[in-house]
């Protein structure tokens, strides 16, 4: 089924690139010729903008060990409207990432950088993520992979925004409704089980306590301070 398609896509790709070269439309087209050429056309269309929507399987191999990894990589966005961005969810050594793939520069090697999501009108989710060691455009999560799968699963679309080292930020939209069972295959390949229905809330981490705690005013910082000391005290007792 799925070469099957590949096969439509490559044809009707063939004949979309044929339809941008600048001649004449043919002259010897009429009748029911015709019906069937402008019929072809509308079909690979339609099919084209399908494939631009679909989230993809794919199987890679890393160079420095030759070990076979999966990922599912997210459409690109529509040109014109946003940043050339994909995100990938990625089962590598049987850890579960989140990886995002941009063609501009994020942040120097190795470096952090302030990824945030959104999916469907939920509120918007910032996280930590961290450029590759051997690329300035390409960042990924572990720690809060599962938390994003988990949130991709429930929704139907996400809206996402990288903040770059040169302050500038770029964004996508990606579609979700072909993305579960893609998903899914890439979890399943990690040996975990995530719920395709609403996401469970990951318990609360002490290092996404001290993120949100940085961003705090000294004042509001001392309040939380004295309200865990209560509650510390309230525990011990």
């Amino acid at each position: 089924m799925k070469r099957d398609l590949l096969s439509v896509i490559t044809h009707c790709n063939r004949l979309l690139r044929y339809l941008t070269i600048p001649i004449p439309f043919p002259s010897t087209l009429s009748g029911k010729s015709a019906q069937r050429f402008i019929f072809a056309l509308l079909f690979c269309h339609a099919v084209n903008v399908s494939a631009d929507n679909t989230w993809s399987y794919l199987q890679k191999s890393d160079p420095l060990n030759n070990r076979t990894y999966s990922v599912a990589q997210s459409p690109l966005p529509a040109r014109g409207r946003y940043d050339n961005l994909r995100m990938e969810i990625v089962c590598k050594d049987n850890t579960l990432q989140v990886a995002i793939d941009a063609d501009s520069l994020i942040a120097s090697q190795g470096s952090g950088f302030d990824f945030e999501y959104q999916i469907d009108k939920n509120p918007a989710v910032t996280i930590q993520m961290k450029t590759f060691p051997d690329s300035k455009r390409k960042g990924y999560t572990e720690q809060d992979a599962k938390r994003i799968v988990n949130d991709i699963l429930a929704g139907q679309s996400i809206f996402i925004r990288v903040n770059t080292m040169i302050r500038k930020v770029l964004s996508a939209a990606m579609p979700l409704e072909n993305a579960a069972e893609t998903v899914k295959h890439v979890v399943s390949d990690c040996g975990l089980n995530l719920s395709a229905g609403v996401a469970k809330e990951q318990a609360y981490s002490l290092a996404e306590f001290e993120r949100e705690f940085g961003k705090l005013s000294p004042a509001r910082q001392q309040q939380v301070l004295d309200q865990l000391k209560q509650i510390m005290n309230a525990i011990e007792k």
